[in-house]
């Protein structure tokens, strides 16, 4: 998902003339592909003993595989990804050097600190956006998208930190810190932030008429789910989520036309 996520970054920042630049756009998902699974990796190696409860199918505590055995192969697969991003440009390589930090950062530390771990996954999914940018140009656009994404992200965190405030004993999320309803509060206004933003490719980039009708469905699902998060938080971050979908079908469409 991770990998074709960058073919549709490609589309909205060159339409169909990305598939000229093919090897471009390879690299580029080869690049996201093996930091993504590295990733995925290194969480399976700091939740272990959780996933012993948890989780006790995965690899590490279903004996499939050792803590340190895991470690290596996630070493492994960040250096493919990396000697990918080299292939393409020193900026990409910079880029994808700065999320593997991010990453490590928060698997290590940060996703135990709540509200700083919101903001470092959603720094991880703007990042998409930068890195395409970096290796498809049109940056100013994509960094309007990954502003959009990163607010409309770190706000269906802050809901879902909400609905599992009973559950996060080892975590100082932003509900246990200000309360449900303050948190609630400021998970709405980083949403209203992305939805202000939405318009600007129409405006600004000359992004076309079926892009607004997309990109306007898309901002009243969001509206639903930040006023529906008061009864219900988990319908709240679901519908975020679906909004968040649309909104990449609008950025598809804006890309496309």
């Amino acid at each position: 998902m991770s990998a074709l996520s960058v073919l549709l970054v490609g589309i909205i920042a060159r339409g169909t003339s990305i598939v000229y630049d093919w090897r471009t756009l390879i690299l580029g998902m080869i690049t996201v592909f093996f930091i993504t699974s590295a990733g995925n990796t290194i969480n399976d190696y700091y939740d272990r003993e959780s996933d012993k409860i948890n989780h006790p199918e995965r690899p590490i505590p279903a004996g499939k595989i050792t803590p340190v055995n895991a470690v290596v192969y996630s070493l492994i697969l960040f250096a493919i990804g990396t000697v990918s991003a080299y292939f393409i440009s020193t900026c990409a390589l910079l880029i994808a050097s700065y999320a593997i930090f991010i990453l490590l950062l928060y698997e290590s530390s940060l996703k135990y600190e709540g509200f700083s771990g919101n903001i470092s996954v959603s720094i991880l999914v703007g990042m998409l956006f930068i890195f395409g940018g970096a290796i498809f140009g049109n940056m100013y656009l994509m960094v309007v998208f990954s502003i959009m994404a990163f607010f409309a992200n770190l706000g269906r965190e802050i809901i879902k930190d909400v609905e599992d405030i009973a559950g996060d004993i080892n975590r100082k999320t932003l509900p246990k810190r200000v309360g449900k309803y303050r948190a609630e509060i400021n998970a709405m206004l980083f949403i209203i932030a992305g939805i202000a933003l939405s318009p600007l490719p129409y405006f600004i980039f000359s992004f076309s008429v079926y892009y607004m009708a997309a990109v306007l469905i898309s901002d009243g699902i969001f509206i639903y789910g930040m006023f529906i998060q008061f009864k219900s938080p988990h319908k709240g971050q679901k519908y975020i989520k679906y909004g968040m979908i649309v909104g990449l079908l609008a950025y598809l469409i804006g890309g496309l036309t």
